[in-house]
């Protein structure tokens, strides 16, 4: 047996431009949220703007949902999808919005997207995923990264430590939810969870009503317009895209797309609100940001390779197809 034999045989991969034009929408729509939520926040409480945000966003996907009229999931999905739109959807959503009061929109966003890195860490202890040793470069890094957004952020305000605390909780909380939620899309459809998750965490934001009807009366129409925007745009459309691309794409190739989230945020910070974090806090966010998907890439292309190479001793085994032209013409 020669050694070509026994080398692996890589299948080609497709690019769809489909499911990365909708990635790109998704990152574009999330990175917006860092602004609109800083924006909105001058005017209208943290857990107003979360209650606002998720009556918007469910008063839309409910809207679809009635059309696509799917059945309920089991007792036991709703329960894990609660959890997960409390997390998210809910504790997520009023810490950073509190956090964006304190710190800017592009440091707030660099923060946060350190939310894979926990990711890959919870989900190796309680989904049993593994630690691969770039997981820990990559953390090593990223930990750099935010240290160095912390020390520069401290010495813009007074206020930003407790603003970057939020911002953990915040991360923690996103990525405790991811790992509640991804057993589930293995039974739900995303936009059931989605939207089912929205509505768990409206309800868990429901004590926040009587600051948003106050509030709501005296802001003016320009805090009322940016929270029907991060209704529509970062929740509806961000996670409908982002379940579409999912739905056509691997998941380690959509992660590194949110990376783009920070760059986003910056960007439309700078233009929109005219605000730009130290000079420290991009480097820190380059760290940051190239810590994550060191870690990421280096996981996904190891499981990339595993799965697209084919064992020769797995051809083998697979069934030959008969030749129909030559049975043809020996039956006929």
């Amino acid at each position: 047996m020669s050694v070509l034999d026994e080398a692996p045989v890589a299948v080609p991969v497709r690019r769809d431009l489909p499911a990365l034009a909708a990635g790109l929408v998704t990152v574009t729509a999330w990175g917006s949220a860092f602004v609109g939520i800083r924006a909105a926040g001058h005017a209208l409480s943290p857990g107003s703007i979360a209650l606002g945000r998720l009556l918007v966003s469910c008063a839309a996907l409910g809207t679809v949902a009635a059309i696509r009229r799917e059945p309920l999931p089991a007792r036991r999905d709703l329960w894990q999808i609660a959890a997960y739109g409390v997390l998210w959807l809910g504790l997520y959503s009023v810490a950073l919005n509190a956090a964006e009061r304190r710190v800017d929109a592009g440091t707030a966003a660099m923060l946060v997207n350190t939310g894979p890195i926990l990711i890959a860490i919870m989900a190796g202890i309680f989904l049993r995923e593994g630690f691969p040793p770039g997981l820990f470069a990559g953390c090593a890094v990223a930990f750099a990264g935010c240290v160095t957004i912390g020390y520069a952020t401290a010495e813009s305000t007074s206020r930003a430590e407790f603003g970057i605390l939020l911002c953990i909780v915040a991360a923690f909380a996103y990525a405790s939810a991811v790992v509640v939620q991804k057993p589930v899309l293995a039974r739900v459809s995303p936009f059931q969870v989605t939207w089912l998750g929205c509505a768990a965490g409206m309800i868990a934001c429901l004590p926040f009503a009587p600051g948003l009807v106050s509030q709501a009366a005296s802001s003016g129409p320009g805090p009322i317009a940016w929270t029907v925007y991060l209704g529509l745009v970062p929740t509806a459309v961000g996670f409908a895209t982002w379940s579409f691309a999912l739905g056509r794409t691997s998941a380690g190739r959509m992660g590194s797309l949110t990376y783009l989230a920070p760059v986003v945020a910056i960007l439309l910070g700078w233009a929109v609100l005219s605000e730009r974090p130290p000079w420290l806090a991009f480097a820190g966010g380059g760290l940051c940001l190239i810590g994550v998907m060191l870690a990421r890439r280096r996981r996904s292309s190891s499981d990339g390779r595993r799965a697209l190479a084919v064992p020769p001793r797995a051809r083998r085994r697979m069934p030959r197809r008969p030749r129909e032209n030559s049975t043809r013409r020996g039956s006929g």
